[in-house]
């Protein structure tokens, strides 16, 4: 390789690392009906809330559970959480549905400016992807209860995935599915959308039926977190709750269709479908929830999530005492010598002491001084045994 070349590469590679870092997505924050936990958007765009960091993302997530942020945030990141978070901290709704959506999505405001209510009246932001991965920090496994929503569900083989799940989903949308062939899952499902428009899927194309079979498993994820969520309405220790997942669906239509129109179809009827799922979602929570909604326009090709869930023990009480008595167990042991060395020093002194009384009193006298003396180192003795024993944990017999 030349030196023309090895320049060539070298400024490749660059681009490529600025190109990751540079990389930007969109997120909306869903509030609840009931209560409010962000701010209210502005209605100018110019006053919408500034580009938002993924670690800062990660922290809203943590702080919306009702968790502290990480300690390694900085000053400017805080007062970016103060811009998108109500600043009652005893006021968290604690359950946040949280869904990362792949696809190169162009025009943010499209989205948002749909008919589409939950969505249209969100506060939303740009989020600027780093060279890493962020992570939502999280205490305790004991404390937070994990929703994945990518679980499989009974229907990812032909054999049990059935025309009967796909009329259901039309009948909840509003449409309609239509067996063209004696052949299973051959048929065309048609949904409307908010424009005015339908969006046909066939499922004899693996686009098609890869976006459906997202949509589908999706809504079996969030009625089993729904369900698990009612069986555990009645214990006494209530955790926080994070259902969080990805959708690919509009990532595959993208793959397969150059026609934009058809992937766009697709973010509609996505849209409809979360905002249904946020009412069922409300419905059950009774308000206490909130919809953290991140679509990924440049994810890098290697990363399967932009937000990892990671969770940090809190040390106990017992392993700190002990770490603190460790970390002073040099200054103990000098401790302990200093005071044997003066118990030891006063005993000698009050023996000499009783000797050189002896020669100058009658027997009854030194009789009475060996006593004295005695008695004196005892209790200098059991004094310093019983406050080292009381120091290690046991009992003085003194």
């Amino acid at each position: 390789m030349d030196s023309h070349s090895f320049r060539l590469l070298i400024i490749l590679s660059l681009l490529c690392l600025q190109s990751r870092a540079d990389g930007t997505g969109s997120i909306f924050f869903l509030d609840s009906a009931t209560h409010k936990y962000f701010r209210t958007p502005s209605s100018d765009a110019a006053l919408e809330a500034d580009s938002m960091l993924l670690p800062e993302v990660g922290a809203a997530v943590s702080v919306l559970l009702g968790f502290a942020p990480p300690a390694t945030l900085s000053a400017a990141s805080s007062l970016k959480l103060n811009e998108v978070l109500m600043p009652n901290p005893f006021d968290r709704p604690h359950t946040v549905f949280m869904l990362e959506v792949k696809g190169a999505f162009k025009d943010s405001e499209m989205m948002a400016d749909s008919n589409n209510a939950w969505f249209g009246r969100a506060l939303k932001s740009k989020v600027i992807f780093g060279p890493n991965n962020a992570d939502i920090q999280l205490p305790d496994e004991n404390e937070v209860s994990m929703v994945s929503l990518n679980e499989p569900s009974s229907f990812d083989s032909d054999a049990e995935f059935t025309d009967q799940e796909l009329n259901d989903l039309a009948s909840w949308l509003g449409g309609s599915y239509i067996t063209i062939a004696l052949e299973p899952l051959n048929g065309e499902l048609t949904i409307p959308l908010t424009s005015g428009a339908h969006m046909n899927l066939h499922m004899s194309k693996k686009a098609d039926r890869e976006f459906t079979e997202n949509l589908v498993s999706l809504i079996w994820n969030i009625q089993r977190a729904m369900k698990m969520h009612q069986d555990l309405s009645g214990s006494l220790c209530k955790s926080a709750e994070l259902m969080m997942g990805i959708f690919r669906g509009i990532e595959a239509l993208q793959e397969e269709y150059v026609n934009e129109g058809v992937a766009q179809q697709g973010v509609e009827l996505f849209l409809a479908l979360i905002s249904k799922i946020f009412d069922s979602l409300q419905a059950v929570y009774k308000g206490q929830i909130v919809g953290v909604i991140l679509f990924n326009g440049t994810p890098p090709p290697e990363s399967e999530t932009m937000l990892n869930v990671k969770f940090i023990s809190r040390p106990s009480p017992r392993w700190l005492e002990e770490t603190e008595v460790s970390s002073n167990s040099t200054i103990y042991q000098e401790v302990v010598l200093v005071r044997w060395t003066l118990a030891w020093i006063t005993g000698i002194i009050l023996l000499i002491a009783t000797l050189l009384g002896v020669m100058e009193s009658t027997a009854e006298s030194c009789d009475h001084a060996i006593v004295v003396s005695l008695v004196s180192f005892c209790f200098y003795a059991g004094s310093f045994s019983s406050e080292h024993a009381t120091h290690k944990g046991h009992t003085s017999v003194f």
